[in-house]
């Protein structure tokens, strides 16, 4: 048994409890009270164990699901589950809003942005008198279901565990996507993610308002458990805390917010009860207790505690995908053979006074491989980085296929058919070797969001695992498909890479250092599927420093030095070039 379907066989029993006899009521109470935190902390494994995204303000969103249903069943007498729809509109609306403004900061700026309207949310419950001000508002009225009040805690508690449940399977659905690749991309950074076709500003923003609606759904649920709604829970302690929870259950596991849910809050109820006894009154040390606690914990277990669980509940290994309708491919070889696919004119590329890339010229025709080589600093790494969009042009134009892609977007250009690997290896370490693969075949699905959730997407889905198998077999890695990317040797992640950027079923493959760290063997196997790739129409454009491989492969050498082309030629012409010499070797003598 996977440690993810025995914690889901756990909380399936969880939710059972209230049948179980002689359970106290306060029990019931305070694992209620967990499914409500485990809902927020969930929505923040997402946003920022998997997303890279922290966020401090979360229980505002709480406030937003929690008032909203309040004030409609209070004020205006609707039905609890008529607001419930209303109320997840409401969050989802603001989460949107805050979100746009939000995700598009990065490094420390971003969690200092979530504080900062967290903190104003808060501050904006307290005063507005149609919310009670600090007073809240009461006599919320409880749950019902066919005529049958849920005031119980024991019917509240079923409640929320099967919100639970469904919401950790659709969130588990929506991870082990195409979407859900897309999403975990981003925790190393959005370069990679957008070279394969991930929108990550739109990709972002809908994990932004999923975790905002998770934790209004858990608002909702508090405030008709409760039936009184005052600002106090949704200030930015809570936040702190939420957040805290995720880190302990474990950063990036789903179902682990359910096990940091239930330490933090079962942790922060045993102190209350016994700090007080060891120490008075007086003092009020829970919350210093409570600090030291987790900061020994998180020291403990980094990693938090869902690994540690998964190490002792041994997970089956992923096979093979079965076959599936392979996945349309691109027509190569085909179009004006005398007109260039990729074309630089003039290209040139200044950060302030330093010129990088100085009014290159060059071309890549259909069906050959140019290698662009220099020394260290050359501007090599830069040029890649202007065709593929990740750097804009200071002046001059980038052409494909006869089409200006000067300006466009990263992935707008991976959709004309260009795939690249990186000089420093881009591969999320975490996910498996057929995952980081399927990524380069993320524009080749066309599931969406609702579908991954609900499992709609199981065809589309093995077609692109399929496809990302086939190209591991293809660069020979078949055999290690199901292990962690991050277990791979270097010269591996390089081919891993590849594969990935084959998956795309591009026209033109830029490949950055793909030799380095390869063994001789590997090298001659890399240069015979060049090869191969070549015969079959498709163009290549490679960086590299090993000159016997470039030479050897390569039908044209484009060579810079301090960002100026200094020659360019077949390998037999280059290589004798005073220039070039000059370049490499400080001289022809």
């Amino acid at each position: 048994m996977s440690p993810r379907h025995a914690l889901l066989l756990f909380v399936a029993v969880l939710a059972l409890a209230p049948i179980v006899p002689g359970v106290p009521i306060f029990w019931i109470t305070l694992l209620g009270n967990v499914g409500l935190a485990a809902l927020v902390a969930m929505g923040l494994v997402l946003l920022t164990g998997v997303g890279g995204m922290t966020s401090f303000g979360q229980a505002a969103f709480c406030g937003f699901g929690a008032y909203t249903t309040a004030v409609l069943t209070t004020v205006w007498g609707w039905s609890p589950w008529a607001s419930l729809p209303v109320a997840l509109a409401v969050v989802g609306l603001a989460a949107a809003v805050l979100g746009l403004i939000t995700v598009r900061l990065s490094g420390h700026f971003l969690p200092l942005g979530t504080i900062a309207w967290g903190l104003s949310l808060y501050y904006l419950f307290g005063k507005l008198e149609l919310l009670g001000r600090h007073d809240g508002i009461s006599g919320v009225p409880p749950l019902s279901l066919a005529g049958w009040s849920l005031v119980d805690p024991r019917a509240a508690h079923v409640v929320i565990w099967i919100a639970v449940i469904l919401a950790g399977v659709l969130t588990t659905h929506l991870l082990d996507s195409r979407i859900g690749r897309g999403v975990r991309a981003l925790r190393k950074g959005r370069i990679a993610a957008e070279a394969f076709g991930v929108d990550t500003s739109r990709t972002k923003l809908v994990v932004f308002v999923w975790a905002a609606l998770l934790a209004g759904l858990s608002g909702w649920l508090y405030a008709h458990v409760q039936r009184t709604v005052t600002p106090a829970p949704f200030g930015l302690n809570a936040g702190i805390e939420y957040l805290f929870m995720a880190v302990v259950g474990g950063s990036g596991q789903i179902w682990g917010a359910i096990l940091g849910a239930g330490l933090v809050t079962l942790l922060k109820e045993a102190l209350q009860r016994v700090v007080p006894a060891l120490f008075g009154n007086a003092l009020q040390l829970e919350g210093v207790v409570f600090g030291v606690v987790l900061v020994v914990l998180l020291q403990v277990a980094r990693d938090g505690l869902w690994p540690h669980l998964a190490r002792l509940l041994k997970a089956a290994p992923r096979v093979r995908p079965a076959t599936a309708e392979p996945l349309p491919r691109r027509a190569l070889g085909g179009g004006d053979r005398a007109r260039p696919l990729l074309t630089l004119d003039r290209a040139r590329k200044q950060f302030g006074g330093l010129t990088a890339v100085n009014d290159v010229t060059f071309s890549v025709g259909r069906g050959e491989i140019v290698a662009l080589i220099g020394p260290n600093g050359a501007g090599k790494s830069t040029t890649f980085n202007l065709v593929t969009g990740v750097a804009g042009l200071t002046a001059g134009r980038v052409s494909f296929d006869g089409v200006e892609i000067s300006g466009s977007a990263p992935q707008t250009i991976a959709a004309r058919g260009l795939a690249r690997t990186f000089q420093h290896v881009k591969l999320e370490p975490e996910m498996t070797v057929l995952e980081n693969v399927a990524m380069g075949a993320h524009l080749r699905g066309r599931a969406g969001l609702l579908a991954a959730m609900f499992r709609l997407d199981r065809r589309d889905e093995a077609r692109l695992l399929a496809e990302a198998a086939a190209q591991l077999d293809r660069v020979g890695l078949g055999e290690h498909l199901a292990r962690p990317a991050g277990a791979l040797a270097l010269g591996q992640q390089r081919v891993v890479e590849i594969a990935r950027a084959l998956a795309m079923d591009p026209a033109l493959l830029l490949l950055d250092e793909p030799a380095a760290g390869l063994r001789h063997f590997e090298k001659q196997a890399l240069a015979e599927l060049l090869t191969k790739l070549r015969a079959e129409g498709m163009s290549v454009l490679l960086v590299e420093h090993d000159m016997g491989f470039v030479m050897g492969l390569a039908d044209r050498i484009v060579v810079l030095d301090f960002g100026t082309k200094i020659a360019e030629g077949p390998p037999d012409q280059v290589k004798t070039d005073p220039a070039v010499l000059e370049a490499y070797l400080g001289g022809v003598a």
